[in-house]
């Protein structure tokens, strides 16, 4: 079982490391839901700490579908990303129709080479995950989709996630729960979706709010239920 935690500075990387978290995902601006960090953030965590780190590539909060600009843009950042050292990036992209853009996904994907990839929670305005899943995984170079099943958090959607799990069966794509996860019922939730993989963000902070920092204590007690 693998945890990743959401970090937005040094400190908070540094903090998930010790508590025992198993991978980083490295954002900033988290009341838009997350966009890609300055180089110096970046450089910075990759040389802090040991555990792998991923990096969202998301230019702004606006939507799924990127135009010509925009994907310039995420070309330049995956570039800057590869040469910080990072182990991998967060990404996604939507055609006009909500669906999987394919070719232009491709061209993130040429640009990553061999960084480790995550489609992130675009995948959740998606109406045919089941589809989506088909279209992602004819990228071998994608490992994960970070979703909640669906608009709902996470805990709400334990069915769905469930189904996304055996969907990824055999495939080279795995399930990565998060949206609103929490300790409380963390080990039905595990149990009943089968997933091998789960992200926290705002559940491991002072005050469960992204405005504090990481509190040790909380993602210590999230290792010791799912080390069961």
């Amino acid at each position: 079982m693998k945890l990743e935690i959401i970090a937005t500075s040094l400190q908070d990387a540094c903090a998930a490391e010790e508590a025992g978290a198993d991978r980083l995902e490295l954002c900033s601006a988290l009341t838009e839901g997350g966009l890609t960090p300055s180089l110096g953030l970046i450089q910075s965590v990759v040389e802090g700490v040991s555990i792998p780190v991923h990096v969202i590539v998301r230019p702004h909060s606006r939507t799924f579908n990127y135009d010509e600009e925009d994907i310039q843009v995420m070309l330049v950042d995956i570039q800057h990303i590869r040469l910080a050292g990072a182990a991998g990036i967060v990404i996604g992209i939507l055609d006009d129709e909500k669906r999987v853009d394919t070719v232009n996904l491709k061209r993130l994907l040429d640009a990553a080479g061999d960084l480790n990839v995550t489609f992130h929670r675009a995948f959740d305005e998606i109406e045919d995950q089941f589809e989506a899943i088909d279209m992602i995984g004819d990228f071998p170079q994608i490992e994960r989709i970070l979703t909640s099943g669906g608009q709902a958090p996470a805990p709400q959607s334990k069915e769905k996630i469930r189904q996304l799990v055996e969907k990824t069966k055999n495939t080279s794509v795995t399930i990565l729960a998060g949206n609103g996860m929490k300790l409380e019922g963390l080990s039905d939730f595990i149990e009943t979706t089968g997933v091998s993989e789960i992200h926290f963000g705002s559940a491991v902070r002072r005050n469960k709010s992204f405005q504090y920092p990481i509190e040790t204590e909380a993602i210590s007690a999230i290792k010791s239920v799912i080390a069961k």
